[in-house]
């Protein structure tokens, strides 16, 4: 090997490990952004419980074992047991499925929807915004939650019902702020090179304005993640959300507070504190992901 081959070969080796690697990326964001990595290792061990519940949670969160009911936290029942002798550990471990399923499905629905008629309405304009845009201001109209009730009690309560209706309130906010994106992506100078170029319509949309208007579209929904899990659980408080006898920590919370805040305060404090710990983790990370990919606060 000649030395020159030698050097080069050395410096591509070199240009190989400076790549930043997603690792390197994580370690980075956590290094800049403590109260963020925080808050994502809280919904990683969120994530993980939920995947492995079968195989963390002691018992059967279905099964009812009257001889022990409303035992204290012990180390038998870490956090007690409910009026039917059920677990409240393994309760709140199987819950934690239900809020992450209503979370994501709930954003991803309001996002993609809110995404794509926001974007459609900052960029076409004209009758198609202004349609879209009374559409909107009549839903806004509207807090989240009252919608969410109001299709909840028609629809019926269930898991994809609940997701839905938490979702169309999302739907006007995503299209407010992808609209307002569009609206500015649209002067940039790349968009009117595109569109003297010929392209059309669905191309420009697609391949330039869609893209970068992602940014603040990606720190929102990361917000209402935590503000989904929060409605999931006060329409289940409220008796409209996932029907019983599958745990959620909504239903966990109602059921405690109906008569057994007093003698078994183990029913209400646990959920509690699973459902503060969820929000607060999203909470965190939405922040630090604002911070990082908002280019007016990147210096900090």
């Amino acid at each position: 090997m000649s030395v020159q081959t030698g050097f080069e070969t050395g410096q591509a080796i070199r240009q190989w490990a400076a790549r930043p690697y997603p690792l390197h990326r994580v370690l980075q964001f956590a290094k800049r952004k403590p109260l963020g990595a925080v808050g994502g290792l809280i919904l990683s061990g969120m994530v993980f419980v939920a995947i492995c519940a079968a195989l963390i949670a002691p018992y059967d969160p279905l099964l009812q074992d009257v001889p022990n009911r409303l035992r204290p936290p012990s180390p038998q029942f870490w956090f007690g047991t409910d009026n039917f002798g059920r677990d409240s550990f393994s309760r709140i471990i199987y819950g934690s499925r239900v809020s992450l399923y209503v979370g994501l499905t709930s954003v991803v629905m309001g996002t993609g929807i809110g995404v794509a008629l926001g974007v459609a309405s900052g960029y076409l304009g004209g009758k198609v915004d202004l349609g879209l845009q009374r559409i909107v201001d009549a839903l806004m109209g509207f807090p989240a939650l009252v919608l969410a009730l109001v299709l909840v009690v028609s629809l019926g309560p269930s898991l994809n019902t609940v997701s839905i209706a938490i979702a169309v309130g999302f739907v006007p906010r995503m299209v407010r702020l992808s609209r307002a994106s569009a609206l500015a992506i649209k002067q940039e100078t790349y968009v009117t090179a595109a569109q003297a170029m010929g392209c059309s319509t669905f191309r420009i949309i697609t391949r330039h304005v869609l893209p970068n208007s992602m940014a603040p579209v990606f720190v929102l929904a990361t917000g209402y993640l935590g503000t989904a899990i929060v409605s999931e659980a006060s329409l289940s408080f409220l008796g409209l959300g996932v029907p019983p006898p599958h745990p959620t920590w909504g239903g966990m919370l109602q059921f405690g507070a109906q008569g057994y805040l007093e003698s078994a305060p183990w029913l209400t404090i646990f959920p509690g504190f699973a459902l503060t710990g969820a929000t607060f983790g999203f909470a965190l990370l939405g922040d630090a992901l604002r911070d990082v990919l908002d280019p007016r606060l990147r210096g900090r």
